[in-house]
């Protein structure tokens, strides 16, 4: 790991340690989360109320000293309440932005799909582009700029289906899930006095994340391993239980998750198993199934697990 910059690789894992000391027994997830922040990506969070989504997005905001914004969105949330608007200032006789939540660093958008289609729309520029425009003049995001959003899967009364559009612009979706008994015992110990998000302390800078984000460009990407990176999601399109496929920024995506997690484990170049393991993150919520897979009961997960099966792993990786 000589290329790298290894003070910052070293910040990474002390953010890391402080996520796990707020969420507990969710190593996976936090890799993950730490994946798409490095790797420049945004994340869906779709899970039930209560298993700590909010609290994971602060404390990672706390622990590189970014700023943190939370959107609270409900169906009466207007485009403008996110971007912020230009007010007329009668004594200089000039309009003035003033900028809204979107201009921070790390953004929560609650409950994403209980807002209208057209303030959903109205986040697409941010996370695509990095700019928001507003009355022709365009603002540019703070850096770095992730959107976590999280979403109830069993709640659909008042909601929004979020369109496909738009979930190809996540990164990632993943759900933290409930704690096993062993971890949600521990939690109501150690959390029975004080909350761990109020003794915890800033351990990165946002410039290291910058420069981090610039070393994930420079993880190799082997040949051989890239074919198999796009032979995985060229066979999500051919596949017989899949009616649509992934896209090709889904495969931009995945080659930029990889090289960020490889960086996470402390190497300069994507192995096959880095593909495997962040592939049904990555392409799960991009893919639509056939109506007649569904009824005979098949999921992403175990059509995505059949395509791994039938692409082959390059030779010099084959166990």
């Amino acid at each position: 790991m000589e290329t790298m910059l290894k003070e910052d690789v070293q910040a990474l894992r002390r953010i890391q340690t402080n996520l796990e000391s707020c969420i507990l027994g969710k190593t996976d997830e936090i890799k993950l989360l730490l994946t798409a922040m490095i790797g420049g990506g945004h994340v869906l969070l779709e899970d039930v109320p209560g298993t700590g989504k909010t609290v994971l997005i602060k404390a990672l905001a706390k622990s590189i000293s970014g700023q943190f914004r939370r959107i609270q969105c409900n169906p009466d949330l207007l485009p403008t309440d996110i971007t912020g608007v230009s007010i007329y200032h009668p004594k200089d006789e000039v309009f003035m932005f003033r900028p809204g939540p979107i201009m921070t660093n790390i953004l929560l958008a609650d409950e994403i799909n209980r807002a209208t289609t057209k303030t959903q729309s109205a986040l697409l520029e941010a996370m695509e582009e990095r700019h928001i425009s507003v009355d022709g003049e365009t603002h540019e995001l703070p850096k770095p700029f992730l959107m976590l959003a999280t979403q109830n899967p069993i709640d659909f009364e008042g909601t929004y289906m979020l369109p496909e559009a738009q979930l190809d612009r996540f990164m990632m979706k993943f759900s933290l899930g409930y704690p096993d008994e062993a971890t949600e015992t521990r939690m109501i110990v150690s959390q029975s006095i004080v909350h761990p998000l109020d003794e915890l302390e800033a351990v990165a800078e946002v410039d290291q994340i910058l420069a981090l984000q610039k070393q994930v460009k420079q993880v190799h990407l082997e040949e051989a391993v890239a074919g198999y990176l796009v032979s995985i999601v060229r066979a999500t399109r051919e596949h017989p239980s899949i009616y649509l496929g992934a896209s090709p920024r889904a495969t931009m995506a995945l080659v930029q998750a990889s090289k960020a997690y490889a960086l996470l484990q402390e190497r300069d170049y994507v192995i096959p198993d880095d593909i495997k393991f962040l592939a049904p993150y990555v392409l799960g919520h991009r893919i639509i199934l056939q109506a007649e897979a569904r009824m005979e009961g098949a999921t992403v997960g175990t059509v995505l697990q059949s395509v791994f099966q039938q692409v082959r792993v390059p030779v010099r990786w084959e166990k």
